[in-house]
């Protein structure tokens, strides 16, 4: 079975944070411990001393050896640090008996448990080349003991030795009685962190979830779906880029919807058309002296299909940036003369009046010339076809160091409010106000758009139904 993100995130998270105050704890036990160990050795290393010390001052003093009645003197002062640090302290001969203990009942018999061993003569001799200090049995436990060991020497001569020796219980115990309150303590706030994980992992991957289940919605075409934000932080700012990205294919959606139905059609119309008119001729139902005028409307509808997927390939190509740009410096208004000049037969049949073209500027840009000539084209073949009869078109030309600006206003029926800001769209015509001509493809101010765009320029469009249309491009003098 698939583990969900939440879990994984949750459970990793948990590991990680039991694992640290493991660790933690383990280190803890092993600083403490040291501590505890060398605090131990100190303590037994000192009361060795102490004894030692005393031991050579009474044996000086008394001029008696280690065994007789000094023993006595020595093991008050051996108990009285022996029972202030809890500790057990011998003092030995040379050959490592045991003379004094100071466990109870050395006090009373001067004889005990321990004085009937020795300490080992191997530890002695070490002790006898200096102090020691480390975990041994010392041959008289079973079980290792923290020890430390020092020799008491007359006249530059050792006459026995002191030993201090301490459990690892003791040790242990401290260290058990420290991690129990560790742990005690530490249970809260593990807790409480347990809690405050389970949170955040909620609230992190829960997002996560939304968009994968609103992800698998829009694979079955539902793009209704819309990530809550709720933060400002990177996960908000995934949400918001998410919705973004669900209104954009949305939006894509709804245009290639559009596209293809009027790319259908598009193509539906003239092929009926042609298909009607090639069946009558067939079947006889178009008369013989009529067939030429029907295959001349035939002929026209083909180069309009033609026209039609000849546009759709150029703009196809750029779109997918197939079509690179080539720029060359030219001079804007001679393009601009040349286009107008090329339309003078139109522009004389419907007496239209031309004004600004003596006004311009020489321009020179550097920019893609065929590109540019195809766009300039299709604004003054519009403005030329939607001017009424003896209407007007004007040219403003000019610019301001940075960019070129060009605006061509054309008087007739203008475009609705409503329409205004579709004109750019593909296949979008503004029939009803615009013309009655039908022939156009609607995908001329939708090329022009996507010309200027590519030079990284920009077009907009204003107009009063009724009165005039105004376009207007801003181009970088340099591309």
């Amino acid at each position: 079975m698939r583990s969900s993100l939440f879990k994984k995130f949750f459970f990793t998270t948990s590991l990680i944070i039991v694992f640290s105050l493991t660790a933690m704890m383990v280190i803890l036990t092993f600083v403490y411990n040291d501590y505890l160990s060398s605090s131990n050795y100190k303590s037994l290393q000192k009361s060795c001393k102490t004894v030692a010390d005393y031991s050579e001052t009474v044996i000086e003093y008394s001029n008696q050896p280690i065994g007789i009645d000094v023993t006595r003197s020595i093991f008050f002062t051996s108990k009285s640090l022996a029972e202030v640090s809890d500790l057990d302290i011998f003092v030995t001969g040379t050959d490592g008996e045991i003379v004094i203990c100071t466990c109870d009942e050395w006090a009373k018999n001067s004889v005990c448990a321990h004085t009937k061993s020795k300490i080992s003569g191997k530890f002695l001799a070490r002790v006898e080349k200096g102090d020691i200090s480390e975990l041994s049995n010392l041959g008289i436990y079973g079980k290792p003991h923290f020890v430390s060991a020092t020799k008491i020497e007359q006249e530059g001569k050792c006459i026995g030795f002191v030993v201090a020796s301490m459990p690892i219980s003791v040790s242990y115990k401290l260290v058990q009685t420290v991690m129990k309150y560790y742990l005690i303590s530490a249970i809260i706030p593990i807790i409480v962190m347990f809690f405050a994980i389970y949170a955040i992992t909620y609230r992190l991957t829960k997002p996560m979830k939304q968009m994968s289940e609103a992800a698998r919605a829009m694979a079955r075409g539902d793009f209704s779906r819309r990530i809550p934000v709720k933060s400002d932080d990177e996960i908000g700012q995934l949400a918001i880029s998410f919705n973004q990205m669900t209104n954009s294919l949305v939006q894509l959606e709804g245009m290639r919807r559009s596209f293809v139905a009027n790319v259908s059609h598009e193509l539906k119309t003239p092929m009926t058309t042609i298909g009607g008119f090639i069946d009558g001729i067939i079947d006889g139902t178009i008369e013989p002296e009529k067939q030429s005028y029907y295959l001349g409307i035939v002929s026209n509808e083909v180069k309009r299909l033609s026209r039609l997927v000849e546009t759709m390939l150029h703009l196809a190509k750029l779109e997918s940036g197939e079509f690179s740009l080539k720029p060359e410096e030219f001079n804007f208004r001679e393009l601009l003369l040349n286009i107008v000049l090329s339309q003078e037969q139109r522009i004389e049949q419907k007496s239209i009046n031309i004004n600004g073209l003596e006004e311009t500027q020489d321009i020179m840009i550097n920019a893609d010339k065929d590109l540019l000539h195809q766009a300039i084209y299709n604004l003054v073949d519009n403005a030329v076809k939607f001017s009424e009869e003896g209407g007007s078109i004007d040219f403003i030309l000019t610019t301001d160091r940075r960019n070129l600006i060009f605006r061509i206003t054309n008087s007739g029926k203008g475009i609705p409010s409503e329409s205004l800001p579709f004109v750019f769209e593909r296949f979008y015509k503004v029939d009803k106000s615009r013309s009655a001509n039908k022939t156009g493809t609607g995908l001329g101010l939708y090329i022009v758009k996507t010309i200027i765009k590519n030079h990284g320029g920009n077009i907009t469009v204003t107009s009063r139904e009724n009165d005039k249309t105004s376009f207007e491009i801003i181009l970088p003098l340099t591309k």
